[in-house]
């Protein structure tokens, strides 16, 4: 089964193609509304868990004010963290890229000769693509979360940082397992559908000689692991196997264990609705002697393969406030009309938007900085207050201003054209002196038979700008 899951090789897409990936899904009336019913309803079951705006926005602000607290003092934190881990009997290592990353893990299956590997959820594995690097070391790397086993499956990638498999139908994934699991025939039932996944994996949590998990919260006073899920697979993972090898961004860390519950109790409400989660997971050293469960060896791997670019600038820190709860997604109005396969990055829709350009640099994601309408909406609903839309207010001027000797960000300038500044330079030059405006709009608005029917992008969409017959200042004067 393990050869069939690992048959499709997926890697990240190049932003180019976003308006033709998007255009298809808008295309497709099915999944339009599949998308719209399912932020519909995300929506409405955030809205029902905050009911007292106050109470929301105190909460708000008291977890913006624990992110940017513990991010002020990442560097000592994350000494902090290893020392205290270390101490517990818990192997910490670094990795700047997502081949570093590959290497570490991937070593220690080799120091236990694993042939499986059993995942809970983790969106950075699916950041490094630790699958792809497994499955060439030899290695089966298989999803127990049931979302995440759908796709990949399937040989997609997750649509969605929470619901990986929000896109596909009960119907689509009834004929999936029928044709993917073996001795399987073709049920819609959705309970029946999850109890075959269930059967399936339940056998791999005994079998696989690596257990890998993602980490929430990371508590550098006591070196514990935080672990937030619904299904059961992430205690499995890390408890059933020899090794749990677990994996984090180095953002992911905070001071006390006190600052937990703001964090955990805005993770479960924005992401699901849900008053808390089924399971929370704290983890802090591996089986010690005389107990009778728990991995002999636990790991961690501390990821930056960006995180300290950001960290440099103290706008773009914030972007590090995330705590990956995805409603910034549910809210987009772009994300809800296109899903996440259309950004062709780990991380779709708003918060994709600024952390991806610090994994994959911007010249490999500035097109996807455009992608929004700056409606505000992923501002007003992000639990830990990112100023989402103003992140990508800079990262546009990073993206699409002149190349800078020492710049910000890697790929500084990628979507730089002399043409376009030097029009955009025009319009402010006429813009700056009165008599030029005058005369300028007196001139447009007598030769407006001229202007061009096809203006690029906008009228891809829309009908060509053209300037009116007569200007506002005419209309006036006409009337006395």
């Amino acid at each position: 089964m393990s050869d069939q899951i690992t048959e499709h090789r997926l890697h990240f897409k190049p932003a180019e193609g976003f308006r033709s990936r998007a255009k298809a899904v808008v295309d497709t009336p099915f999944l339009r509304q599949s998308f719209r019913g399912a932020m519909d309803f995300l929506m409405s079951k955030r809205a029902a868990q905050f009911p007292d705006p106050e109470e929301l926005e105190s909460l708000r602000t008291l977890g913006e004010q624990i992110r940017q607290y513990n991010l002020a003092r990442l560097p000592d934190l994350l000494e902090q963290l290893e020392a205290n881990l270390t101490r517990n009997g818990v192997r910490v290592h670094w990795a700047e890229t997502p081949d570093e990353a590959n290497a570490i893990i991937l070593g220690i299956c080799q120091q236990w000769n694993a042939k499986l590997m059993v995942k809970g959820k983790s969106m950075v594995s699916e950041e490094i693509e630790l699958n792809h690097a497994a499955e060439a070391a030899g290695i089966s790397a298989l999803e127990s979360d049931m979302g995440e086993y759908i796709v990949q499956l399937a040989g997609e990638k997750p649509s969605h940082i929470i619901m990986p498999a929000i896109h596909k139908t009960k119907e689509e994934i009834a004929r999936l397992f029928a044709e993917k699991v073996p001795g399987v025939d073709y049920t819609d039932n959705v309970d029946a559908l999850i109890q075959i996944g269930r059967t399936v994996l339940r056998q791999k949590f005994m079998e696989a000689e690596v257990g890998l998990s993602g980490v929430n919260f990371a508590v550098a006073e006591t070196g514990t692991l935080c672990l937030v899920e619904n299904e059961g697979n992430g205690r499995m993972c890390t408890t059933v196997p020899p090794v749990h090898i677990a994996i984090t961004g180095i953002e992911k860390i905070v001071e006390k264990l006190d600052h937990v519950p703001p964090l955990y109790s805005l993770l479960t409400r924005s992401a699901t609705g849900q008053n808390i989660s089924t399971y929370f997971n704290m983890i802090s050293g591996p089986r010690k002697p005389g107990e009778k469960d728990g991995p002999e060896e636990v790991h961690l791997v501390l990821l930056d393969n960006g995180r300290s670019q950001a960290y440099a600038d103290e706008q773009l820190r914030k972007t590090l406030q995330c705590i990956r709860c995805g409603a910034c997604m549910n809210h987009c109005p772009v994300y809800t009309r296109i899903g996440g396969h259309a950004y062709g990055t780990t991380y779709p829709g708003p918060i994709g938007k600024i952390v991806s350009p610090h994994m994959l640099g911007l010249d490999a994601t500035a097109g996807l900085t455009t992608a929004s309408s700056l409606c505000g909406a992923c501002g007003e609903v992000c639990p830990v207050k990112i100023p989402i839309p103003e992140l990508l207010m800079r990262l546009r001027e990073e993206a699409f201003s002149a190349p800078h000797p020492n710049p910000a960000m890697r790929g500084q300038g990628a979507g730089y054209s002399p043409l376009v500044s030097a029009i955009w330079r025009g319009w402010a030059f006429v813009y700056r002196s009165p008599a030029m405006y005058r005369a300028v709009s007196w001139l447009t608005s007598r030769f407006n038979w001229l202007t061009p029917s096809r203006q690029g992008a906008w009228t891809s969409v829309r009908e060509p700008l053209k300037p009116a017959a007569k200007r506002l200042r005419d209309r006036v004067r006409e009337r006395g």
